[in-house]
């Protein structure tokens, strides 16, 4: 075995003196291990010791410099991905696997898909024929809605270089491929996915080789075993074992990654599958990094994104339940509260909404990835089993109590939505977030708009565009607007608030996030 360390102290000597050579160090280590192990030990301590290996095989500190954003818009689902896919889907149906029964099966397990979402129901991917379907259909849309909501985070730089992550129900792989692209050549990442179900087997085979300097660790166990939940409400809890750990599906013994915290712990597609959502991600949260964020991700849909933000106003509004962390590095431990950085800022302090919250945003479709065009012509279909879609529900926790968008209004000067039921039939000035795209299949334009006060929906209807109100229309997710002069009117029909604007209101937007 070799001196680790000896090759770790000398890594520490010369991490910021010159670049780290194997060539160099061996020949400073007892025995003299051969570079190629001391090449293999620098890479297995590399987030420990904060380096990153070059394209010439030495290693220098990872860069302090935050990370920049990805670049946007999302276009596609990168041709090596693709074809990883598609190697797996020939290992386990061969090359004609998009035909026969191979592909009838795979369009059956994506229609289940598709039905059980639309309806509701729970969705089982309890084979590889299924976590395969699921691939096809939601691996490129997943891939990209990541990379948009790391996007915030970047250009307030929120996100480092060196960057720890736990990815909870991490499915076939989708969001850790999104997180990898999504940061520079030069970061450093140390990636933790919890997955016990077949999607296991197809993210292994996707993330097998990462590449750059990304470690990856599958855990093939539940969410609620690997933190050791207990249903008592106290969110962190032993384990099934006497170390606080639980047994993976290969009978071996889960670490305990309650050690060290996270810079980021993703639940992406998975809180509505999950038994207790809000107590799971509490158990969860405890290990958020002070500076670190939380990132919730689900489909579009009402029912599922629904549950996503009663996920986050649980964890926002009993901070007891989402327990900060301690200098020990315990989770469960009361500390800093957990606030929303995106995109349902809380304007108001004190405040909080009790509205439906059914906000979802919808960026550019991707081109049509070769794997469906496949499975689709085969069947002589028209786009049944095409999804380039990237529609997603959303929200961004911190514990820092960063706001993408930082103001808070005054009281003198505008009025909180949470007082609308006062102001019916009155014009007010107040300030909003936006809230989603135009929702009307007709007639006036409508858009969901919120303040974090809000007890019931609001939407703001433009029912005579003007240049001074054009705001509206142009503004985009997630952007603050002030609106003078709008007109508050109660819809007995939808049970909710509506914001007149016409051509008295003002609407002014401001591109998030401002200062």
């Amino acid at each position: 075995m070799p001196d680790r360390e000896a090759i770790r102290s000398n890594a520490q000597y010369l991490r910021n003196v010159r670049p780290i050579d194997p060539e160099e160090i061996h020949e400073y280590v007892d025995g003299q291990p051969h570079p190629a192990v001391v090449r293999r030990v620098l890479r297995e301590e590399a987030f420990e010791l904060g380096l990153v290996e070059r394209a010439d095989g030495t290693f220098v500190p990872v860069d302090d410099e935050p990370a920049p954003p990805p670049s946007l818009p999302v276009e596609s689902f990168p041709d090596a991905y693709a074809d990883r896919l598609e190697d797996l889907l020939v290992e386990s149906f061969g090359v004609d696997w998009a035909a026969g029964e191979s592909g009838d099966s795979l369009r059956e397990r994506i229609r289940k898909l598709k039905t059980a979402y639309h309806r509701g129901w729970d969705v089982a991917y309890d084979d590889e024929t299924a976590a395969l379907a699921y691939a096809i259909y939601h691996l490129p849309d997943y891939y990209a809605a990541i990379q948009y909501v790391l996007a915030e985070l970047a250009e307030q730089e929120l996100l480092d270089r060196q960057l720890r992550v736990l990815d909870v129900g991490a499915g076939v792989g989708g969001p850790a491929l999104g997180v990898v692209d999504a940061m520079p050549d030069d970061a450093l990442i140390e990636y933790h996915a919890v997955e016990p179900g077949a999607g296991a087997a197809v993210f292994e085979g996707l993330l097998a080789e990462p590449g750059g300097n990304v470690d990856v660790h599958l855990h093939r166990t539940t969410a609620e075993a690997l933190v050791g939940q207990r249903n008592s409400g106290d969110g962190m809890a032993d384990a099934e074992g006497e170390d606080g750990t639980a047994d993976d599906e290969s009978g071996e013994a889960a670490p305990d990654l309650r050690d060290e915290p996270f810079d980021l712990v993703v639940f992406a597609n998975v809180l509505s599958e999950l038994e207790e959502p809000s107590a799971t991600a509490a158990a969860y949260a405890g290990l958020v990094d002070d500076d670190g964020a939380m990132i919730l991700l689900s489909p579009a849909d009402r029912s599922t994104a629904r549950t996503l933000r009663e996920v986050e106003r649980a964890l926002v509004d009993d901070p007891t339940s989402a327990g900060g962390r301690d200098g020990g590095g315990s989770a469960g431990n009361v500390g800093p509260p957990l606030t929303v950085f995106s995109p349902t800022v809380r304007l108001w302090p004190d405040r909080s909404p009790g509205d439906e919250g059914w906000s979802f945003v919808a960026r550019p479709d991707l081109s049509v990835p070769p794997f469906q065009r496949r499975l689709d012509e085969a069947a002589g279909s028209e786009g049944e089993f095409v999804n380039v879609d990237v529609q997603y529900a959303y929200a961004t926790l911190r514990r820092d109590g960063r706001r993408r968008i930082e103001f808070t209004p005054e009281r003198s000067r505008w009025a909180p939505l949470g007082e609308s039921e006062r102001n019916v039939a009155e014009r007010i000035d107040c300030v909003a977030v936006k809230l989603s795209g135009n929702l009307a299949e007709d007639g006036n334009p409508l858009y969901r708009v919120g303040d974090g006060s809000e007890r019931m929906d609001h939407f703001a209807v433009l029912t005579r565009e003007t240049s001074l109100n054009a705001d509206l229309a142009a503004a985009a997710y997630g952007d603050l607007l002030t609106l003078e002069s709008v007109l508050v009117l109660w819809n007995d029909d939808e049970g909710a608030y509506n914001l007149v604007v016409d051509d008295e209101t003002i609407v002014d937007a401001a591109a998030a996030p401002i200062g």
